[in-house]
């Protein structure tokens, strides 16, 4: 895979949730650390996911904001 996003991490599908139109997109990236994204339906099923295969979460940001309690 080539890519141009620097943040990428390598993770586990663990939910698929398909809508009418979206699919929410729970990606495990170590034990309780977790990233949900929403991407179309059609994205969802071309690319064959569902819980347990691998996925990337790729991140493509101009701003990391930072905060603290």
């Amino acid at each position: 895979m080539k890519i141009s996003a620097r943040n990428t991490l390598k993770s586990t599908v663990k939910q698929v949730i398909l809508g009418a139109v979206n699919a929410e997109v729970i990606l495990e990236l170590a034990p309780g650390v977790e990233v949900t994204a929403i991407i179309t339906k059609e994205s969802a099923e071309s690319l064959g996911l569902a819980e347990g295969t691998s996925a990337y979460a790729v991140i493509k940001s101009s701003d990391v904001m930072v905060a603290i309690d």
